[in-house]
């Protein structure tokens, strides 16, 4: 889980409790599972004996920061940002220990509450005349800006002296002498460890994780639908536990590492006998079990369990041996609408699964019906002239359309 490390951090660690922080940009209510890697990071600290905090950045956020970003983002009102931290700042308390008895009890801080008291010329006499332009510009993030076509605002060149300053006003009120967070932050920590050196005569660490890739070159942490989030409401238990269960092998075999509290001993073991008989995916099935009981306990990894059993593990059983019960209760399953006056007068294949949304244009549907890669009710779709109308409803109410081998959707008629 480590990128980059200053030298004497484990020093640090191992000589005295240590507070360290990360910061969790505010941009919506909901963390999502790239923010996994430092809340995980946190944990770790907190479990090893020292302090944990989690700040949210209420000023940081109305600025944005460029890093790993090509250009400027929109600014969030005063309102909604109030609304992303109150989201994010309820999940984190699921993760980390607040018990404010224990030493180490994780604390959660806002930098709104400093940056609101400091007037422009204070800020520019306390933390500007502290860093050089010529620092500021030799860090990544600022170079591509620079170099890049967008260029960069004055604002968000300015946001590596906030996140600097953010790390000094720990270090002064909080103790806090290490900062953690994605291998893309480095620049940014490292100007808060020169700033407390410059401004306090003090000493600060920073260690940095990796950013994480899947083995396809494809972006971590997103399906279909966009980010796959911690929160129930924007992702369901369901769609969360089968983003791990579709993880490819060579995934699969890193994300256990970093995912989940599991022994070295017993990841080693796993690997093994997942090498032996690939097709099992028991590497898979043990990270999605562990990190969604992580992040939705055990009635929502129950939940996730029960439909993955209903929809794929029985779908050799017929479709109309599913009870009203069943379909109603396909937890977190993507369900759409559909009108039954078309259904009563009958409609072609390639136009319902179109108007339903499953696929985004008649051409894709009928591609997909003519590879053989649809099915309704369990029943793959041969036909493509194929008549969807009422004796195709199960229970009156519904049909399982099945895209490819993963993709599961339920149609209701209304």
């Amino acid at each position: 889980m480590i990128q980059d490390i200053m030298p004497g951090t484990e020093d640090q660690l191992n000589k005295e409790m240590t507070t360290g922080y990360i910061g969790f940009d505010p941009t919506s209510d909901s963390l999502h599972i790239g923010s996994l890697v430092p809340i995980l990071l946190l944990v770790h600290m907190q479990r090893a004996g020292h302090k944990p905090i989690a700040l949210v950045g209420g000023a940081t956020g109305m600025i944005g920061d460029p890093s790993g970003k090509s250009e400027e983002r929109n600014f969030l009102s005063e309102e909604q940002l109030q609304k992303n931290l109150e989201g994010i700042r309820n999940q984190l308390m699921q993760f980390l220990d607040f018990d404010a008895a224990k030493p180490n009890a994780a604390e959660m801080a806002n930098n709104y509450d400093w940056f609101k008291e400091i007037s422009f010329i204070q800020f520019l006499r306390d933390a500007g005349k502290h860093i050089t332009v010529n620092y500021m510009m030799a860090k990544d993030s600022v170079r591509k800006r620079i170099e890049g076509d967008t260029g960069i605002s004055y604002t968000e060149f300015a946001y590596q002296l906030m996140q600097g300053y953010d790390f000094y006003w720990l270090y002064q009120h909080k103790k806090c002498k290490l900062q953690m967070g994605g291998s893309d932050q480095w620049g940014n920590i490292t100007t808060g460890t020169e700033f407390i050196r410059r401004k306090a005569g003090g000493e600060a660490f920073a260690l940095t994780c990796p950013l994480l890739t899947k083995a396809d070159g494809g972006k971590f942490g997103k399906s279909e639908k966009g980010n796959i989030w911690l929160s129930p409401e924007k992702t369901s238990a369901y769609e969360f536990y089968q983003f791990w269960l579709n993880a490819a092998d060579a995934d699969a075999e890193k994300w256990i590492k970093i995912f989940t509290f599991l022994p070295q001993e017993t990841i080693e073991q796993l690997i093994e006998d997942h090498r032996k008989d690939a097709a099992a995916r028991l590497l898979q099935k043990t990270l999605a079990k562990e990190v969604t009981l992580f992040v939705h306990g055990e009635s929502g990894y129950q939940g996730a369990l029960e439909t993955t059993k209903k929809l794929f593990e029985q779908k050799e059983a017929p479709a109309e041996s599913l009870s009203i019960e069943d379909l109603q209760n396909l937890e977190g399953v993507q369900q759409f609408d559909y009108e039954l006056s078309k259904i009563q007068a009958g409609v072609d294949v390639v136009s319902f699964l179109a108007e339903t949304k499953i696929f985004p244009s008649k051409g894709e549907a009928r591609k997909m019906v003519q590879g053989g890669g649809v099915s309704i009710n369990r029943k793959k779709i041969e036909n493509i002239q194929l008549n969807v109308n009422s004796s195709l409803l199960l229970h009156g109410q519904y049909m399982l359309v099945n895209r490819g081998k993963k993709h599961v959707y339920l149609v209701k008629v209304i």
